[in-house]
């Protein structure tokens, strides 16, 4: 089950997914594009102009910066959206109480300005900014925050997307404008890591059924971010405008278009011609992708360690939170044995090398290389390798011999199985391939549903795997929090924070523990035994770490932001720094393949990195829509 990459997540969702979480969280988006309107040039590519120079739409030169996405949005409204490209969005249109800085993800100011606790840390006190004002105007205050913590606290639909970020609030007020007060039932270690959208109150206080309003109706969207989104059509485009009275200074570009193309190659063709400024991928470009890009005029391709996994779920047995089972899942996978059976029979090296051909790294544990502090590996007799042979001992030990070429159980029926698969997703379809031979060998089938939307079994608990991921956050504790029983759906079948139903209360005691430990080296430390878990568990086979690819026009972009400044990505950062800093082109064009707009200090680390650079922090993110595409939440 993006991230916020399942379907991809990402806070998130592969499967962000995006969360983040495709899940991925996972745990993606469906913004696409009317055309001329939202082009980048004085006049788009076309048989007289094939070249456009300049991030200037033909409506009265406004520099507009135009993403092109293979993806889609859940949902408009932050209590609902969950995959990466919607949470994006959000970090966009509306402040957080905090940020994370570019550089290494420590806590930053947003909405607050600053945040301390009580002495026994059960009382926390947010100062307020008094220069953020919505969009239409009016002053945004503490009430606000107050309300939109509040409205998660009681209303079950308005907590669909954030609400484990406030389950263990006592009570939250706002004493003045400029002062939030939250009081905590225990400890909490994520009190400057609620990435919570804040609304304005005097808009969202009219709504009736936050289960069922996207946010979609009524533009522009009243907001206080860096950008108001203007206007947005179902899978054609997102348009946003630059905030001009954003408190930390108004974005270069005066527009930003998401725009949705049905895969992922017309998305590309777009960016050689100039019609889109930037093309991030589903949620990468593939190793054919940045190959020819890389020698095209005017365009160069970012790489560097990404922030979500690529990975494969198993179906534990779908239940609700009161445990009432439902779904048809392989009972076999009740068995942890069959499980790591499985895993044991993946070839990692062969799907880094062959369908990611380089551009990932080898999965071990849940949070990726990229966030040092929770990083965790396998010691060398815990770690599940490629080994068919012992992975057809336990299997046997499991009860399930072989019978000619077919592997059955003591009830004679034969081990076949399904894995969900996004029909959008090559890696997905690719690596599908390579387990159906894997497995075969050990004589068990497997079906490949390539489905365009994967939500409908998944939350329904009819399927035996899926393929998962997560974009990971700066704090982990919202994509360790999405395999905890809170995380369950409350009736069979409805969205829920859950990845793949996982309730376990020894992994359950852990989360509580990491979540009440503020020492950062003892919290990291509890971290890590949950990702052992995890692992020994055989749930979350986390396959690969796939690099960020994306890549842009020099001739509409001089220069972006990546997130880590050093070696980063731009699209679906954990923040809106990307988006925020572009600086658009001065229009002369590169005479040199791979173009040469300047980066500056805000400037992309640009070409092919191939290794994983191995940063402080640590991360994750989130759940829910997003299971319909091959993104992460955020």
């Amino acid at each position: 089950m993006d991230t916020k990459d399942q379907p991809k997540r990402a806070h998130a969702p592969l499967f962000s997914r995006s969360p983040r979480r495709a899940p991925r969280r996972t745990l993606r988006v469906l913004l696409a594009a009317g055309a001329a309107a939202f082009t980048l040039t004085a006049g788009l590519a076309t048989p007289l102009n094939p070249a456009p120079q300049e991030a200037k739409a033909a409506d009265g030169g406004k520099k507009v910066l135009t993403v092109a996405l293979a993806q889609s949005v859940d949902s408009l409204s932050p209590f609902l959206a969950q995959r990466l490209v919607s949470t994006s969005i959000h970090r966009m249109m509306y402040e957080y109480l905090t940020n994370y800085d570019p550089k290494d993800n420590h806590a930053v100011p947003g909405f607050a300005t600053e945040w301390k606790p009580s002495a026994d840390k059960l009382t926390w006190t947010y100062t307020i900014r008094s220069d953020s004002k919505w969009s239409d105007g009016k002053q945004a205050t503490a009430a606000d925050a107050a309300f939109t913590f509040n409205k998660i606290m009681t209303d079950e639909g308005a907590a669909t997307a954030n609400g484990s970020f406030v389950s263990n609030f006592k009570k939250v007020t706002a004493p003045s404008a400029t002062k939030l007060v939250i009081e905590l039932k225990k400890p909490q270690a994520t009190m400057a890591a609620l990435d919570v959208p804040i609304v304005p109150e005097h808009i969202w206080k009219n709504v009736k059924d936050f289960s069922k309003f996207n946010n979609d109706k009524t533009f522009p969207i009243v907001g206080n971010g860096p950008f108001v989104l203007t206007d947005y059509k179902v899978d054609q485009y997102v348009k946003l405008k630059a905030n001009k009275d954003f408190w930390r200074g108004a974005p270069k570009f005066d527009e930003v278009v998401f725009k949705t193309y049905k895969d992922q190659d017309a998305a590309v063709a777009a960016l050689r011609k100039g019609e889109v400024s930037f093309v991030a991928g589903s949620p990468a470009l593939t190793p054919a992708q940045a190959a020819s890009l890389k020698s095209e005029q005017n365009i160069k391709v970012n790489e560097g360690p990404g922030r979500r996994f690529f990975a494969l779920a198993t179906n534990p047995g779908a239940q609700t939170k009161d445990h009432k089972k439902f779904g048809n899942g392989n009972k076999a996978l009740l068995d942890q044995k069959v499980r790591q059976a499985l895993f044991l029979s993946i070839d990692r090296k062969t799907i880094v090398d062959k369908v990611f051909q380089g551009h990932a790294v080898e999965g071990e544990g849940y949070i990726p290389p990229r966030f040092g502090d929770y990083f965790w590996k396998p010691s060398g007799s815990q770690a599940l390798g490629y080994d068919p042979d012992k992975a057809g001992k336990l299997l046997d030990e499991a009860g399930y011999k072989m019978k000619g070429s077919e592997r059955v159980g003591k009830d004679g029926k034969p081990l076949n199985l399904r894995i969900l698969c996004h029909a959008t997703d090559p890696n997905d379809k690719a690596i599908g391939k390579y387990l159906k031979e894997w497995w075969g060998k050990l004589g068990i089938g497997l079906k490949v549903d390539c489905l365009d939307d994967v939500s409908v079994p998944w939350y329904a608990g009819e399927y035996d795997l899926a393929f998962d991921g997560w974009s990971v956050n700066p704090d982990p504790d919202f994509v360790l929090g999405i395999h905890t029983c809170a995380a369950l759906p409350a009736k069979a079948k409805e969205s829920a924070q859950t990845d793949n139903f996982i309730c376990d209360k020894t992994y359950d005691d852990l989360y509580k523990k990491q979540l009440a430990e503020y020492d950062p080296a003892k919290r990291a430390d509890i971290v890590k035994q949950m990702e052992s878990w995890l692992y020994d568990s055989g749930y979350m086979n986390v396959i690969a770490y796939p690099n960020a690819v994306e890549a842009y026009r020099t001739d509409q972009i001089k220069s972006i932001r990546t997130m880590p400044t050093a070696a980063g990505n731009i699209y679906g950062q954990d923040g809106y720094w990307s988006w925020w800093s572009a600086v658009p082109a001065d229009g002369k064009s590169d005479s040199k393949g791979g173009g040469g707009g300047g980066s500056g200090s805000t400037g992309v680390i640009i070409g092919i990195v191939a290794a994983v650079v191995v940063l402080g922090g640590g991360g994750l993110f989130l759940a829910r829509r997003r299971r319909t595409s091959a993104d992460d939440r955020e």
